[in-house]
């Protein structure tokens, strides 16, 4: 059911909000979501299309119990508010059978990561329940047509000191390998240019040995998915961005996984790809398992983005029990309960859709970025707390109009999805604790 409290054609007031808006702006800042506006102003650009996107995950989450256990917490990944993506809304689904006593979203300790944390109740010997939820992002796309054609390969001295990290050889990322190094100069040879190499990996990393990939595939022999054992019998999408980020690693390139949901037609568990720094650009992402330097933004919702500790504490597919090697995106705290996965039919599973594609001018573009960053910041800090009275009536108020914004923009009307993020936003501010 649409919300709507005034009986004002919302179009007409989006121009009036936005003056309104940028006048309380200035003068009102948040105070209770820790977030400051200035870290993100929107700009006014030149006056062409951008394209925003409008993502939604869908997650099914089957844990079976071993024994009785009181009750336990389950952390799944969360969408950061990272680069061209920020996260609009999260919706746990009534078919759930968990029992569910509390859920929020909270910053991992490495940033920008986040993470759901579901609070369970207690479950009984061989007893399973299921979470099943959605959630919906926002992305800008970003097509990399500002990309340079040529980038020095940086010297280590010349990197800002916070991506040095992912420069770390780990378990599963042998960078320091003969074998990883050589591979990586023949891709380099005698050209320095960055860009060019970085598409050398991605291609390479996609093709070699690609029948021993299929032969893998058929036969269900997945082994580990460290960068060695890829480079000499390819891999999956684990295996291939370790591959991926050895090879940059080598030749003193940062680069990391990514952990990501993508759109597909068929449902899966996670899917990793890789990003790699460009001296004076940032990240760029590569979709090594398909062999795409970049890669756009609107094709797949960033979940985590791994650091050296992650690719150190890795685990065993679900399906392929020797294929070994793969980074977390959930975690439970109680030792006696373990995820299902049966055949991505039944059991847990994921799978991301593209709910709408819009083009807009750059302004609205920019400030519908701009406003669902600020409000999800508010929805981040209210949700899980025991809200009462009026305070409970305006975070249901806003999170009403959170709704009737996504469908607004599913109904192809920026203008509309602004004007609702600006009521919620309005219903925030209301809340006084």
């Amino acid at each position: 059911m649409k919300i709507h409290s005034i009986n004002t054609n919302p179009k007409k007031l989006v121009a009036v909000s936005i003056i309104i808006l940028l006048i309380l702006l200035a003068f009102s800042p948040i105070v209770s979501s820790e977030y400051n506006f200035n870290d993100n102003p929107y700009t006014t650009q030149e006056d062409e299309d951008k394209e925003l996107d409008l993502l939604r995950s869908e997650h099914y989450l089957f844990v079976n119990a071993s024994d009785d256990v009181d009750s336990f917490y389950i952390r799944f990944a969360f969408p950061p508010d990272y680069q061209y993506q920020v996260p609009i809304l999260f919706e746990l689904l009534n078919d759930s059978t968990a029992e569910v006593l509390n859920y929020h979203i909270e910053d991992d300790k490495n940033e920008p990561n986040k993470v759901v944390n579901f609070t369970i109740g207690p479950m009984s010997k061989d007893e399973m329940v299921s979470i099943h939820f959605n959630y919906w992002v926002l992305v800008k796309n970003h097509e990399y047509e500002d990309l340079p054609e040529k980038v020095k390969i940086p010297k280590r001295r010349e990197l800002p000191e916070e991506t040095k990290i992912w420069l770390t050889p780990t378990s599963v990322v042998q960078s320091r390998s003969i074998l990883i190094h050589l591979r990586a100069r023949q891709l380099r040879g005698i050209s320095n240019n960055l860009i060019r190499f970085a598409s050398r990996v991605a291609k390479f990393t996609r093709i070699h040995r690609y029948g021993l990939f299929l032969l893998q595939l058929w036969t269900g022999t997945f082994g580990s998915q460290d960068a060695i054992t890829t480079l000499l019998r390819n891999g999956e999408c684990p295996g291939r961005s370790h591959l991926g980020c050895a090879l940059f690693r080598s030749q003193k390139v940062p680069a990391r996984v990514i952990l990501a949901n993508p759109s597909n037609r068929f449902w899966y568990q996670i899917h990793c790809m890789t990003e790699f720094y460009l001296p004076e650009y940032g990240w760029v992402l590569t979709e090594v398992h398909k062999g795409i330097m970049p890669y756009e933004p609107k094709n797949q919702i960033i979940v985590r983005i791994c650091y050296p500790e992650d690719e150190e504490d890795t685990h065993p597919d679900f399906f392929f029990q020797r294929m070994d090697g793969i980074e977390y995106w959930f975690w439970i705290d109680e030792e006696n309960v373990s995820p299902c996965y049966k055949d991505l039919v039944e059991g847990s599973k994921s799978n991301m859709f593209i709910e709408s594609e819009v083009f807009t001018d750059s302004f609205t573009a920019e400030f519908a970025f701009f406003m669902t960053k600020a409000v999800f910041h508010q929805y981040e800090y209210y949700l899980g707390m025991n809200l009462t009275g009026e305070n409970l009536d305006h975070f249901q108020n806003a999170t009403g109009f959170q709704k009737q914004a996504i469908d607004e923009l599913i109904d192809y009307n920026p203008d509309d999805y602004i004007y609702y993020i600006d009521r919620a936003y309005d219903e925030y501010k209301l809340i006084d604790l």
